[in-house]
């Protein structure tokens, strides 16, 4: 399944380029079971040409193999040697010393990592903070997990994210979100206490074993643009929550597919979307709604007829959700298609 947002583009190769991704907490995790692997992360650093993503450049997810966060004074050349190290099966914490020893600019005590791998089922982790990241700073790796931090308000910010990931139920991708909630205080990434929220910019990151690297099963971000000032109107954990919502109520829904044996999506043209209520009974009367991945609706239309046609020469290329409710507001059926 393709992600809700616009699939990850490579950044690793940025040459020696230093970016403070500072102010920062973040986890990457496994789950030994499914092979899911996932990463997860706030900064109150914004969107802009070196971040397209916001914090989300300090993600690099590799199905089936493992996950890296290089976080702190962000260097491209130290991440990319971690993702080779990784890909050559070097374990975390052998690929942490090597990135101390072989730091590209020869100081790694400005650096924070977090690494987690598969390992055939049985998970390895570990991470590493340098004692001249700011304060407050600190890491906790455990068999399937890392959390790191600095920049923080304090230690309750990553053992909150800890025990939100640890007594949260349900998928990976659950315990991730709810672990970044655990972080969702004001100031929590202290530079951002100016905006009232926790962070600039969040992200929600998961890879099924199959994936590949490009087009991840989950993959969220959120992100302010970096020169915003003042109040932030919604905390980007609580944006990158509505889009998880949102995601995970159409995850189980194959795009172009039958939904629940009523409404049947199809392509006419590049930019026009047909739908086909043919099995729906008493489709006349009915509304459909059409949404983009941040919940702005684009169409709002009543439905007449057995085919409805939806022109979106206007909007963005990437997925959409379509809701259909009956004349007293109930809804009758939910899908996703991809434009």
């Amino acid at each position: 399944m393709k992600s809700i947002v616009i699939l990850y583009t490579t950044i690793l190769m940025l040459g020696a380029t230093t970016l403070r991704a500072q102010d920062t907490f973040s986890i990457v995790a496994i789950d030994s079971v499914t092979g899911e692997i996932g990463s997860a992360g706030a900064s109150c650093v914004g969107s802009s040409s070196s971040y397209p993503h916001g914090a989300q450049i300090l993600s690099d997810v590799i199905p089936g193999i493992g996950a890296i966060h290089t976080q702190a004074a962000w260097l491209a050349l130290n991440q990319q040697h971690a993702h080779d190290w990784m890909m050559m099966g070097l374990p975390p914490q052998q690929i942490i010393d090597s990135l101390v020893a072989h730091d590209a600019q020869g100081n790694p005590t400005t650096r924070q990592y977090g690494i987690v791998d598969f390992n055939g089922g049985h998970p390895r982790s570990a991470a590493y903070t340098g004692i001249n990241c700011s304060d407050y700073k600190n890491d906790t790796a455990y068999l399937n997990y890392s959390i790191q931090g600095n920049i923080l308000m304090g230690q309750n910010i990553l053992d909150s994210i800890q025990s939100r990931f640890l007594n949260t139920t349900g998928t990976l991708a659950d315990r991730l979100m709810a672990a970044l909630q655990g972080a969702k205080v004001v100031g929590a990434d202290t530079r951002c206490a100016v905006h009232n929220t926790s962070s600039q910019s969040s992200f929600l990151r998961v890879a099924r074993m199959t994936n590949l690297p490009d087009s991840l099963y989950l993959d969220l971000y959120m992100a302010y643009p970096s020169g915003l000032t003042g109040i932030f109107p919604v905390d980007p954990i609580d944006s990158l929550q509505t889009l998880y919502n949102l995601w995970k109520s159409t995850a189980s829904i194959r795009p172009n597919e039958m939904t629940f044996n009523v409404v049947k999506t199809f392509r006419e043209g590049t930019d026009i979307m047909v739908f086909d209520f043919s099995l729906c009974r008493n489709y006349n009367s009915m509304k459909l709604e059409i949404f983009d991945v941040t919940g702005r609706r684009i169409a709002l239309n009543p439905v007449h007829s057995r085919l409805v046609k939806i022109n979106l020469q206007n909007e963005a290329s990437g997925m959409y959700i379509y809701t259909v409710t009956n004349p007293g507001g109930s809804q009758v059926t939910k899908g996703k298609f991809i434009k």
